[in-house]
């Protein structure tokens, strides 16, 4: 203790000119919504919320730039909301907008999660966090990086990885049971847009993944949630811009991943970093809108690492964290009586979280160990010469004997001695509507994406028509033969090495599904026939647009049967080969490794397609089997020179003549059965079916199974330690 109180007195000596917490209440111009005399009062049971949900009325003030919230007899906590002035976005002059609150209460007691070898000193993220969140206000998580804020956001909301355990009591509503689907939404800190859809397009579709019901309902819904997150000026524009268009600025991206989830209109809103990669201006106006938001009713918490003084004055409710210890619970403007009552007083020109992090961040003792000797214009380097662990065990002794301490734990007696309504589902689209809607969503995405799809396009054609036009004029003799199988093998061959310009695409498809999986807006049979539904107009305009370039400038066999045929076989071949796509996409995930690791399997496959060497001279062990068994160009190549040279004859001399048979026999194995193509044909439409059933497996393995943890998580997080 002498220890501490030696550093605590050189830290307040050394912030001499630091003003008493009551004197920095700044004024209501910055932001700051406590009154400067509800600073050293404790939390009270006015805090407390009526379970009934009441309407309010956000009405513009004449020649006032304020909202005001009017609401009928509820929380006694939402009547304090708002107590000062809130600048928000420009409404018209008497505007009124009905508004539900509907917010829930959310308390947390003595929440612990282990994670093992997360950390290297201790296995425990989070050690006994307690606090609430309640309707209509926002409450904040903030730390420095690593202390465990998103960890906890995600043992509250019930989606920690399944190698987490919890132990502890998550209360909604004062109610131990799960919530349920559409009451809550949680924003993740890097979420997957579509770049190529409008804002009001991504939100329709969102909805019309997410809600039950007629179509005609849900735009009302997704124009709610342009005017909640003031998207308005950005509802037609490309989220990712187009050619010479620049998309939405990172700020408005943030406000449109938070829109997703509000056409679902949740009770609870939890949201990862929404401050993440934003500037000051950015920052403001986010916070801004997110406190218009909890101000309709909704439960907000969030965590952040830093933010200005503006943004901090407008949080309700602070979580400190540092290590996983929770070092302060309660008011904002409360918390810095906390670091002051601890012996660490918030100097006047810094920012209150700017002197928060710089208390409690380890990371500043190798600043103070690079400035032990070095000297400022005053004569001491005050800012950075207090050890960070003697002020973490300082700031957390203090708290832990605080009347905010103690006014928490009534706090969640009183939020839990008595449930509340428990929150219901509000239902989902079916499996069907979803992969209709999936499927027409990246119908409009494909179109829309020339750099990946009608480029790719035009490379087959020019493609098809270089190969052609080195193999034209070859005539149907005998000597023609070989150089035609070597034709066939290198259009297979090297139209399949192109269709990897797509893996950018497909690993984009599999984020954006990855999102929506964890927050149940699709599933992996959902997401797998969309995908198959909406590629398959694509591969087959390459397939109709490239054979007949090849074909005719080849010069097969003239028969609209044997070119449809031809035209089949390759289309088949492209969707065996977007299966094997998917399967290394959803393995690397990064295009980097996703593209080496298909060039060398479209090596392999090609040097055991019998072309090199015919597959009955190929080694026995690992390339006749299992690789040429395996390869998709054995099968399409083999079922397109059955369809060239069976039933085809050529003449030896003046009287003899043998079979097409005969004449690939020394080339090319194929058979002389006549189904044989066809067969062939079957074995690539299985192959096709079997990557995507491979597909199927592993995202259930590497998603889906995480997201069903989750939902049993939810169900069973309620636990004890009673080691």
């Amino acid at each position: 203790m002498e220890e501490i109180q030696s550093q605590s007195d050189n830290y307040r000596s050394s912030s001499s000119s630091a003003s008493s917490p009551a004197s920095r209440v700044p004024s209501s111009n910055f932001f700051y919504l406590r009154k400067p005399g509800s600073l050293r009062q404790p939390i009270s049971f006015e805090d407390s919320p009526e379970w009934e949900d009441t309407d309010v009325d956000v009405r513009v003030d004449d020649g006032g730039d304020s909202i005001n919230a009017a609401t009928t007899p509820a929380s006694p906590s939402l009547s304090k909301l708002n107590s000062g002035s809130l600048p928000s976005p420009h409404l018209p002059e008497g505007a009124v907008i009905p508004r539900k609150i509907a917010g829930a209460s959310v308390a947390w007691k003595d929440l612990t999660v282990t994670i093992k070898g997360k950390r290297k000193y201790s296995d425990k993220v989070i050690k006994s966090s307690t606090g609430y969140a309640l309707p209509g206000t926002m409450t904040v998580i903030m730390g420095p990086a690593k202390s465990g804020k998103s960890t906890l956001l995600q043992a509250i909301a019930g989606r920690l990885h399944p190698s987490a355990r919890v132990y502890g009591e998550v209360f909604v509503n004062g109610g131990t049971s799960k919530m349920p689907y559409g009451s809550y939404g949680y924003v993740e800190r890097e979420t997957t847009l579509i770049g190529s859809l409008t804002v009001r397009e991504f939100l329709y579709y969102s909805a019309l993944l997410q809600l039950p019901g007629f179509f005609c309902q849900k735009k009302s819904v997704v124009e709610d949630a342009i005017h909640a997150m003031s998207l308005d000026d950005h509802a037609n524009k490309l989220i990712g811009g187009h050619c010479y268009m620049k998309g939405l600025p990172s700020g408005e991206k943030r406000l449109v991943s938070i829109a997703r989830e509000l056409v679902m209109r949740p009770r609870i809103l939890f949201l990862d970093e929404p401050l993440y990669h934003l500037d000051s201006v950015s920052a403001l106006l986010m916070m801004v809108t997110l406190k218009r938001l909890s101000s309709t009713g909704c439960t907000l918490i969030l965590t952040i690492y830093q933010s200005s003084t503006e943004v901090f004055g407008l949080f309700d409710r602070i979580c400190l964290l540092s290590n996983g210890n929770t070092l302060f619970f309660g008011e904002t403007l409360a918390c810095l009586q906390h670091f002051s009552n601890a012996g660490f007083p918030c100097p006047i020109m810094q920012s209150p979280s700017d002197h928060f992090l710089r208390a409690i961040n380890t990371d500043f003792d190798r600043i103070i160990a690079m400035c032990k000797n070095w000297q400022d214009d005053n004569g001491d380097f005050s800012s950075v010469n207090m050890d960070t662990a003697v002020a973490i065990r300082t700031l957390e002794a203090t708290y832990k004997s605080s009347a905010d301490a103690a006014a928490v734990e009534t706090m969640i007696l009183k939020l839990t001695e008595k449930e509340g309504p428990a929150l219901k589902t509000k239902g989902k689209a079916s499996n069907a509507t979803r992969v209709a809607v999936l499927t027409c969503r990246s119908l409009l995405v494909l179109s829309r994406e020339w750099k990946y799809y009608w480029l790719q396009l035009i490379l087959y054609m020019l493609l098809t028509l270089c190969i052609g036009t080195v193999f034209s004029g070859l005539g149907h003799s005998l000597s023609s033969v070989v150089t035609r199988v070597a034709a066939i093998f290198v259009f297979v061959s090297f139209c399949s090495l192109l269709s990897i310009a797509r893996l950018p695409a497909l690993l984009k498809e599999i984020k954006v599904y990855a999102c929506e999986e964890s927050n149940q807006h699709s599933s992996t049979l959902v997401f797998l026939l969309a995908q198959l539904f909406s590629s398959i107009p694509f591969l087959f305009l390459i397939s109709i647009s490239s054979t007949p370039i090849f074909y005719f400038l080849v010069g097969l066999e003239d028969h609209f049967i044997l070119l449809m045929y031809f035209v089949l076989n390759f289309f088949m071949t492209l969707l065996v080969n977007e299966g094997i796509m998917l399967v290394v996409a959803t393995l690397c995930q990064d295009v980097c490794w996703s593209v080496l690791t298909l060039l060398c399997i479209h090596v392999v496959m090609m040097l055991s397609a019998g072309y090199f060497r015919i597959r009955n001279a190929l080694p026995g062990p690992v390339w006749t089997y299992p690789m040429s068994y395996i390869a998709f160009h054995t099968y399409s190549i083999q079922g397109l020179l059955e369809n060239e040279y069976l039933g085809t004859s050529f003449a030896v001399g003046q009287v003899r003549s043998i079979s097409g048979f005969q004449a690939l026999q020394n080339v090319y194995n194929i058979s002389l059965d006549n189904n044989s193509k066809w067969n062939n044909l079957l074995v690539l439409f299985l192959m096709a079916v079997g990557y995507r059933i491979f597909v199927f497996i592993l995202l259930c393995f590497f998603i889906g199974r995480k997201t069903s943890l989750l939902k049993s998580f939810k169900c069973t997080r309620v636990t004890t330690d009673t080691s």
